[in-house]
């Protein structure tokens, strides 16, 4: 199969690698899902690790279904971010790890995602930060949803533990409407819009977002994962699938910068 692949720096895939029937031509017939999808994607969101603990062997078995270049971006369990609230998590965290250790260099993002009831406190958020990285070296995105973490001295603590803010759609606020943190880093969730879940994003939209991907990775040097998340419709492998086509070409000389 032909794989127009976009550049090395981004990574474009979808949260889960359910493959919705409309979308079956343009994967190959054989093998799982996974191995199906990893043919045209080089990257997924695991979600379901926020719900419940995934065997270690069980990451084992995902990786190996999947190429080299493959990476998986995996969810913190909702343990330590929704019931702890990121304090005296550890113990929780190192479990976490041991799991996901299953999935070895493949393993290519941490996401944290905050609780909207969750405020930004600086002493919890540095020791929790400074912690984490006491314990795992590699990219990690943290996705606050309370406005009070939009302010300069959340941006300079992730920042000073290479932590990239999320950038997620639909955007909660204005302050929300670009990513942040660690600029080495940019990780983009994309649920859909107007309706979370449900929208698809048009082609236009599509296409300036790759626009701006370009900038991040090609200008900034910033590595750069999009996870659609439209998953409810079927949505997010489609508009997945065109954004790889679009940014696997150059940009239009008219465009310009976003």
């Amino acid at each position: 199969m032909n794989r127009a692949m976009p550049p090395p720096l981004l990574r474009i895939g979808c949260a889960g690698w359910s493959l919705p029937r409309v979308s079956w031509p343009d994967f190959p017939a054989d093998g799982s899902h996974l191995a199906r999808y990893a043919q045209r994607f080089d990257a997924v969101e695991i979600d379901s690790s926020f719900y419940k603990p995934h065997r270690r062997e069980t990451y084992e078995r995902w990786a190996a279904s999947t190429p080299g270049g493959f990476r998986f971006a995996v969810k913190l369990p909702q343990f330590i971010t929704h019931e702890r609230r990121l304090a005296d998590a550890m113990p929780a965290f190192e479990a976490f790890l041991a799991q996901v250790g299953g999935l070895g260099g493949k393993l290519g993002c941490l996401v944290v995602q905050l609780p909207p009831s969750l405020a930004f406190d600086a002493g919890i958020a540095k020791r929790f930060l400074a912690a984490l990285r006491k314990r795992f070296e590699g990219p990690v995105a943290l996705e606050p949803r309370h406005r009070s973490w939009f302010v300069p001295q959340a941006e300079g603590l992730l920042s000073l533990f290479h932590v990239a803010r999320v950038l997620a759609d639909p955007v909660l606020f204005h302050e929300a409407a670009a990513p942040g943190g660690w600029p080495g880093l940019v990780y983009l969730r994309l649920h859909g819009s107007p309706r979370r879940y449900w929208s698809a994003y048009d082609d236009a939209l599509l296409l300036r977002l790759a626009v701006r991907l370009r900038q991040a990775t090609e200008r900034d040097g910033a590595a750069c994962w999009c996870i659609f998340d439209n998953t409810a419709s079927g949505a997010a492998v489609g508009n997945a699938l065109t954004l790889l086509r679009i940014a696997s070409k150059s940009a239009p000389p008219s465009m310009g910068h976003p």
